[in-house]
């Protein structure tokens, strides 16, 4: 793993390498969670981990920690989501899908700047959820 560099650095990197990076994470830990929690086969884990790791799940996540976010991490938030995306997920609609982006891109921007309690803080309250 990196080095973790400045959060004035991790603010200038380019909205969808902090979307990129971001996903990966977000789906790390989604993984994680569930294989700790979960004594199952690793195609059932897969299928539970989709569940989460999509933009329409992951824009109901943001908007559960969305007033939670600090001014910095609305700014990286927002960059991200209203970034121009080359590509549309297939099976999401157009608003869920920029949503999603700034989700991982606000999950990047933590990751690079060194902030993994952060993350796992925003994490936990985006899924917490009674079921």
């Amino acid at each position: 793993m990196a080095e973790p560099i400045s959060i004035s650095e991790a603010k200038c990197k380019e909205a969808t390498s902090l979307s990129f990076i971001g996903d990966a994470v977000h789906t790390l830990a989604v993984r994680q969670k569930l294989m700790e929690n979960r004594d199952v086969k690793t195609g059932l884990l897969h299928r539970l981990a989709s569940l989460e790791v999509n933009a329409e799940a992951q824009s109901h996540a943001l908007k559960r920690i969305e007033n939670l976010l600090t001014e910095d991490e609305t700014d990286v938030y927002k960059r991200c989501r209203n970034a121009k995306q080359s590509t549309m997920a297939k099976h999401a609609s157009a608003v869920d899908y920029k949503i999603a982006s700034g989700f991982e891109g606000l999950i990047g921007f933590l990751y690079l700047s060194g902030q993994s309690q952060r993350i796992a803080e925003l994490l936990t309250l985006a899924y917490d959820t009674e079921e």
